[in-house]
């Protein structure tokens, strides 16, 4: 298995720069093991089942990516995860200029600076912003950019709009660098309707880090290494997804973060276990799935590690043909773009 196994042909045109408006209005392709077929969102309520249960993130995206200096060195951090005592780690373009014991100083709220604990590794670093929370949290506020990908195309800046596109409806724990697209496609009224169903509904959280938007290294996937972010499937979350399972309704993970933070909790006997904690968990053709029937995703990127898992999910050769339909379909890729529905191989 090679990075290059993952490789398609993806015009730079079908990569969204905004969002269908409203919401459900985009599109949606049906993978199954028969074939596919060309949907909108608008039609998930009659693609699920009474009793199927949609796991959901809450994870709500900070203003994570701050503009620095060290002296008149300028620094770009990008908060990544938050750690005990004021203490994030974060990656910094422009790191090799860091040193341990060095102080950061965040442009546009001067009251605010960090410490640098321990040398920079690959790009990643430690800051200290100190005990009291309330600091950091102004500095977000008001020097803060809310850290859209590197393939939205924003010369000068993220647009005003992009604060509440790229904010999930579900959105509600802070501490995200980077949204889980499955869910922007939400609307109330969508909801309602899925509800109206019979398809209940349980919140996990993972707090996408920016790991998300780093290329894949070398040729062997194997060797890939994602960063650790936080989840937690609450006790609560996971007795309502196994009883959905034992009532015979499907577990359909809603984004590829539910899916990763779901096979980061189910145990052997494929029953959902609590989780607070951190996970790198990279899901690549072979892993065998146990938490989730049913997987709605938006469309990926070639050579990603994000592709590699909806092979691994539905299966590398039925994944290749859904994405050249979608491609020659004109479907719309990443964050703004359409979704899938893949149903998991056997």
């Amino acid at each position: 298995m090679r990075t290059a196994d993952f490789d398609f042909d993806l015009p730079d045109a079908l990569i969204a720069q905004a969002p269908a408006r409203p919401r459900d209005t985009a599109r949606l392709l049906v993978v199954r093991p028969d074939g596919v077929a060309d949907a909108g969102i608008r039609a998930l309520p009659d693609l699920l089942r009474p009793g199927d249960v949609m796991v959901v993130n809450d994870t709500r995206v900070i203003p994570a990516r701050l503009r620095a200096r060290r002296g008149q060195a300028r620094i770009e951090v990008m908060l990544n995860r938050a750690e005990d005592g004021g203490v994030w780690q974060a990656l910094v373009r422009n790191a090799r200029r860091l040193r341990e014991g060095d102080t950061i100083v965040i442009e546009g709220a001067e009251d605010c600076t960090a410490t640098v604990l321990g040398a920079p590794e690959d790009g990643a670093v430690l800051l200290d912003f100190g005990r009291d929370p309330a600091v950091l949290a102004r500095a977000l506020a008001t020097a803060g950019e809310i850290p859209l990908p590197p393939y939205i195309a924003r010369p000068d800046g993220p647009r005003p709009e992009d604060a509440v596109d790229y904010q999930p409806i579900f959105a509600a724990r802070p501490g995200a660098v980077a949204a889980p697209t499955a869910s922007l496609h939400f609307t109330e009224q969508l909801l309602w309707a899925i509800a109206d169903r019979g398809v209940t509904r349980a919140t996990v959280t993972l707090h996408v880090g920016a790991g998300t938007f780093l290329p894949m290294r070398g040729d062997d996937p194997a060797a890939h290494r994602l960063h650790a972010e936080w989840g937690e499937v609450s006790p609560e979350a996971a007795a309502t997804i196994n009883a959905a399972r034992e009532a015979g309704g499907r577990v359909v993970a809603i984004g590829t973060t539910a899916l990763r933070l779901l096979e980061s909790a189910v145990d052997e006997a494929g029953r959902i276990q609590p989780f607070r904690g951190l996970t790198d968990i990279f899901l690549l053709p072979g892993h065998r799935f146990r938490s989730a029937d049913l997987l709605m995703t938006n469309f990926h990127l070639p050579r990603s590690t994000l592709f590699m898992l909806v092979c691994a999910f539905a299966g590398t050769e039925r994944m290749k043909a859904a994405y050249a339909h979608a491609v020659a379909e004109g479907y719309r890729f990443y964050s703004y773009g359409d979704a899938s529905l893949l149903e998991r191989a056997p």
